[in-house]
């Protein structure tokens, strides 16, 4: 044993296993490692080799008699009906049934979901009334033929911690410095942090060997940090995959990039939340051949991403993170000095801009190197099961460790709305992480910052590349470090690049090299004067450059002034087809809508108000309208607008109304520049009554339109 392992067994006894072990076992039995981990840990917690063998016989034995694999729940039952009683591995939860007035429990792999428990078991468990708990199940067969089931609980021994003491993990977090801790982390899922260390020094600029081991620990964010989105793209055999289907019984992985709605959201049928309401992170793997089964999928993950709530009959919320990770088989160099491609070529298309800016931060994968027999950590580590409650403690954890952040976060230039979110919740993330008790060092909260911009940082300049406009140029993201100097932080693969640093062009661009950095290269093309990149990965930048581009640089796909002339009957005119271009970037929005006294008015104005919010960008929204014809409809209208405010102000929206007899004018005016004039106001659609049947009653885009105009004009 060396140093580290001496202090990981003094400190959390019984919550640590040589992690060797694991591997040799995992190579001939495909079980969860946290299941094979607790085995280990109770037959192999020694360090004489014969003992140590004989207990590793003991748990290969143990799992072929009692670990019900997936397709074998019918011969397991009929085990239980044979020999009348059988211990089992399994995942096992209980379940309230309203309509029968007690609770069933079920097991996983058993395939059975009506087994009589006795409520001591969950009442001793309580997780087994949340999402179940891994255990050592006894099952009984029932042999009194007038009962409604056939097999009851009979024992039941947690594999899975029942109760989680943070204080012990305070306590045994004091005992380690900061790199000793980061180093137990990366232990516990089994890679070896001086293989990681020595790989990192490889890497340009990486003098102390802790930037691939930062690469590591940012895949346990997701994990700590609720409704965190993050995505990682790099090379085959790095671990991706692994570690978010193998360590924590509280993170799923959605293979094949299959998605919906009701899976992955909200089953309206069932009335059911989905993956989001029962996992702490959901990863999606191979997210390049990830297929939107419905169209109403990406929509509504745009509003769970961006507050972790959203609309789907009702008001739904979650905490679960994102984490996307997929292959790059694209050169690096090649990408990023090319002007017609970026790092997140391989995305869906249907990933469009909204996405992509919800994420809080693009793990480089392509720099973490394949992961072999020598990248093995030989030596001691948590249980991956004790881990995966110290994470799942840290994410339901926020306000401890938001003083940290507000007293030494300080951000520079061009930290923006989303940027600041995202290098929040990042910086909060590795403060679980690293110091789950104490705070770290000026020096380290500057380290943490850099790394946490450099990952927005990759997000935004992708942005910038794809989008002609200037909405994502600012891409120089600067901190206030403890001296108080201002520094800019770079992506160490795109520094030197002209394409990615300045993608505005009109002609051809020589790409860098090692010996001619791309700062100094002579441009073939006008465009945006570029400073100087410096070879170091965080620069003081002094006098931060404004994006600037004359017209001609820019390809203008923006909305245009025009008029519209809506015939009777025609389709094709939803309002996010009418509006939605034009209320982009609106942070405040006017609505003058003189009539709102009869139902489908209101549900007109709501609907409106529903296109606003899936663009994400407005504040507040200001309504004027008129009072109904007596009190009752008047205050009818109120209690509708009063019901739209509530449900807005979970948006983040601010709603005002006013009545005023005077108006008659319908239009939309935006603080973005567009004065939209409506001779119809928002009521442009034919009634066809309550005919649930007709194309056109829940999509606007079907529904026949009134004759209308409508004129969109540029106010400067």
């Amino acid at each position: 044993m060396d140093r580290l392992d001496i202090k990981l067994n003094e400190y959390f006894p019984g919550k640590v296993v040589r992690k060797d072990l694991l591997h040799e076992i995992k190579q001939t039995v495909n079980v969860p490692s946290f299941v094979l981990e607790f085995l280990l840990s109770r037959y192999c917690a020694s360090d004489d080799p014969d003992e140590i063998e004989e207990g590793k016989k003991a748990v290969l034995q143990i799992i072929e008699k009692n670990y019900v694999k997936p397709d074998e729940s019918n011969k397991a039952q009929a085990i239980v009906e044979q020999k009348k009683r059988h211990k089992f591995i399994d995942k096992i939860h209980v379940k309230y049934v309203e309509r029968e007035k007690r609770y069933w429990a079920e097991m996983e792999n058993f395939g059975s979901k009506r087994i009589a428990i006795n409520p001591q078991f969950y009442q001793k468990n309580e997780k087994l009334l949340e999402s179940g708990i891994w255990a050592e199940v006894t099952l009984a067969y029932n042999e009194v033929q007038e009962d409604d089931y056939a097999f009851y609980v009979e024992d039941l021994r947690p594999i899975q911690i029942a109760r989680f003491d943070e204080q012990k993990l305070f306590e045994g977090r004091k005992g380690f410095t900061t790199d000793e801790w980061i180093d137990v982390l990366i232990r516990s899922i089994g890679i070896n942090p001086d293989w990681l260390a020595e790989r990192s020094r490889s890497l340009k600029g990486d003098k102390d060997g802790k930037r691939l081991k930062f690469h590591i620990l940012s895949r346990f964010i997701p994990l700590v940090q609720n409704n965190y989105n993050s995505i990682e793209l790099g090379g085959r055999s790095t671990g991706k995959s692994y570690f978010y289907s193998e360590f924590s019984p509280y993170s799923t992985l959605l293979s094949g990039g299959q998605a919906s709605t009701a899976t992955l959201l909200y089953n309206n049928q069932r009335k059911q939340v989905g993956a989001v309401g029962f996992w702490d992170n959901v990863a999606f793997d191979e997210v390049a051949n990830m297929k939107i089964k419905d169209a109403d999928t990406i929509q509504i993950m745009k509003d769970y991403m961006a507050n972790g709530r959203f609309s789907r009959g009702q008001e739904v919320t979650g905490q679960a993170s994102f984490a996307f990770v997929g292959n790059f088989d694209l050169n690096i160099p090649t990408i990023v000095n090319s002007y017609d491609h970026d790092l997140l070529a391989t995305l869906p298309k249907a990933f469009d801009f909204a996405v992509i800016d919800r994420f809080y931060n693009y793990i480089p994968g392509w720099e973490i190197p394949k992961i072999d027999d020598s990248a093995y950590n030989n030596n001691y580590g948590m249980i991956s099961d004790y881990l995966s409650e110290v994470m799942h403690y840290l994410f339901d954890h926020n306000s401890d460790y938001l003083p940290i952040l507000n007293k030494y976060l300080k951000v520079g230039d061009n930290v923006e709305g989303r940027d600041s979110r995202a290098l929040q919740k990042t910086v909060l993330g590795f403060l679980k992480l690293i110091y789950p008790i104490g705070e770290p060092t000026p020096e380290e909260f500057d380290e943490i910052v850099a790394y946490a911009l450099e990952g927005r940082r990759r997000v935004k300049e992708q942005l910038n590349k794809r989008k002609p406009d200037e909405e994502y140029a600012r891409i120089n993201m600067s901190y206030i470090n403890k001296d108080g100097e201002k520094v800019v932080v770079w992506c160490p693969e795109s520094k030197d690049s002209i394409a990615t640093q300045d993608p505005r062009k009109t002609g051809d661009v020589e790409i860098a090299t090692e010996q001619q950095p791309a700062a100094s290269l002579p441009r073939k093309a006008k465009g945006k004067e570029k400073e100087a990149v410096s070879q170091n990965e965080c620069l003081q930048d002094s006098s931060p450059v404004q994006a600037t581009a004359t017209p001609d640089e820019i390809i203008d796909n923006g909305p245009k002034p025009k008029s519209l002339a809506i015939r009777y009957g025609d389709t094709g005119y939803s309002y996010d087809k009418l509006f939605a271009d034009y209320l982009e970037g609106a942070k405040v929005i006017e609505l003058q809508e003189p009539y709102l006294s009869h139902g489908y008015q209101m549900q007109n104005l709501t609907r409106f108000i529903e296109s606003i919010v899936k663009i994400g960008d407005c504040k507040k929204i200001i309504l004027t309208t008129k009072m109904g014809e007596s009190i009752d409809e008047t205050q009818k209208i109120q209690d509708g607008l009063e019901q739209l405010k509530a449900a807005l102000q979970d948006a983040g929206i601010d709603f005002e109304f006013t009545f005023s007899d005077l108006i008659h004018a319908r239009y939309i005016i935006t603080n973005n520049g567009w004065n939209i004039s409506l001779d119809r106001g928002l009521h442009i659609y034919q009634n066809i009554g309550r005919n649930f049947y007709l194309m056109g009653y829940y999509d606007l885009d079907l529904r026949p339109c009134l004759e209308t105009n409508i004129v969109y004009t540029k106010v400067e």
